[in-house]
């Protein structure tokens, strides 16, 4: 049961990371509000990362940024790790 929730937890997560990344563009290209880096950094942080990546790729966002072009990444793998270890665990 734990185990499904962390799968579950973790799709979700990706798809929010994704997803606000994709706002955040079309905000910043209308120049309107935009999602603070704070924020965004929040959720790559508690599991989202690989969402925010793809995200960011495909909308082709923060790219030039140098704390998203390294900070991202990073976390991706460490949101991978940590995904891996509680599969493994839980599992």
């Amino acid at each position: 049961m734990l185990l499904k929730a962390v799968v579950i937890y973790f799709i979700i997560i990706n798809i929010i990371g994704y997803v606000i990344m994709g706002i955040d563009k079309r905000k910043s290209l209308k120049d309107k509000w935009r999602v603070k880096e704070k924020s965004l950094f929040t959720i790559a942080f508690i599991g989202g990362a690989s969402g925010m990546l793809l995200g960011m790729r495909n909308f082709h966002h923060k790219t030039k940024k140098p704390m998203f072009k390294v900070g991202i990444p990073l976390l991706a793998i460490l949101n991978i790790a940590v995904y891996i270890y509680l599969l493994y665990k839980l599992y």
